[in-house]
């Protein structure tokens, strides 16, 4: 396997280790991202609906509640899709628990989807997959909710700089996240003319945690669920610390939620 897919492999098998936190902790998709969906991608009832990376569901009950149906939702890890599979009984929603590179797509659906999830797969076999998934003037939208604004201060993440020194997210300061690279992810869709229509939409919002919801977001972060249980102990007694003694018990996140969407021609 190559370093890039081992990787990959790595990451996205990391948010299992505690699907009900992760579910629970990880903040829900601004409601502004289906209203687009709706408007956009024509998301109605009987929208014919294929979603990668669906994780516990944060955003494939939003889906279904603006009657996304029938929804096949791919998601690798068996005990995410455990909770998906609990929290959303409905008998529309088809969970296939398999890499999205592995699974034999039917064609013809009207919507593809992607929260928070497209970046653990290569862009350019991903999106020539999806593509030839989706019916001519079918839509594909990818959104992700990011952590920071490269735009604005964020003195919570300023503040935990020392503690985390060592965590490669916090090495990227003067990098742009994936999600955020509006250029890489539109020249992406661009690159093999299978899409028209290509526009990118991006909220800017405030996440409000107190100390336990800082710890236990952090605890979903692919890089702390990785660490030996020692290791990620310390830090994140050192995050709930840092929120009680230097931010009252109050923090808050910048939060970018960058939304690209186009057409299958």
């Amino acid at each position: 396997m190559a370093r890039a897919e081992l990787a990959r492999a790595q990451g996205r098998s990391a948010f299992g280790a505690d699907a009900e936190n992760y579910d629970q902790a990880r903040p829900a998709y601004p409601d502004r991202v289906f209203e687009v969906l709706r408007e956009t991608c024509g998301l109605c009832p009987g929208t014919r609906t294929l979603e990668v990376g669906a994780g516990s569901g944060l955003a494939t009950r939003e889906l279904l509640r603006a009657g996304a149906a029938p929804l096949l939702a791919i998601e690798p890890d068996a005990r995410l899709a455990d909770v998906l599979r609990r929290r959303s009984p409905e008998t529309s929603l088809e969970i296939v628990t398999r890499p999205f590179e592995e699974v034999e797509l039917s064609t013809g659906y009207d919507l593809g989807t992607s929260a928070t999830a497209f970046h653990w797969i290569g862009q350019r076999k991903g999106l020539a997959k999806v593509a030839a998934a989706l019916r001519p003037g079918g839509f594909w939208a990818m959104w992700w909710n990011v952590f920071g604004d490269p735009e604005r201060p964020d003195a919570f993440h300023g503040a935990t700089l020392g503690l985390l020194s060592g965590m490669a997210s916090h090495k990227r300061d003067l990098q742009r996240p994936f999600a955020l690279d509006q250029a890489a992810r539109i020249g992406d869709l661009r690159r093999d003319g299978l899409f028209e229509g290509i526009n990118s939409y991006t909220l800017k919002w405030t996440l409000v945690l107190d100390p336990a919801q800082v710890r236990a977001l952090y605890a979903t972060y692919s890089q702390f669920a990785m660490l030996d249980d020692g290791e990620r102990t310390r830090l994140l007694d050192g995050l709930e610390e840092i929120a009680i003694t230097q931010f009252a018990g109050r923090v808050e996140r910048n939060m970018c939620t960058p939304l690209y969407m186009a057409r299958r021609i």
